[in-house]
């Protein structure tokens, strides 16, 4: 199972990299945690800039932007084998 974060305050761009997220991974048929991590001391845990980040399985994947779906799907995959 894969374990993904969304890393950000909850703001418009932090909740469409939830929504596309899943989505994405509902699509996939895949079993995934999903959670959104919003206390800025955690968030600080990670190495990213800025916001939104996004974490799969421990590792930072993108930050600082919406991903595409192409990107996540990629990702997704190389996770899952």
């Amino acid at each position: 199972m894969l374990t993904i974060k969304i890393l950000g305050p909850g703001c418009p761009n932090c909740k469409h990299v939830e929504q596309i997220t899943r989505k994405t991974v509902s699509e996939m048929g895949y079993q995934a945690d999903i959670s959104k991590v919003t206390d800025y001391n955690e968030i600080m845990a990670y190495p990213i800039i800025s916001t939104p980040g996004l974490v799969i399985n421990g590792e930072v994947v993108c930050s600082g932007r919406i991903p595409s779906k192409d990107e996540l799907t990629t990702w997704l995959v190389g996770f899952q084998d």
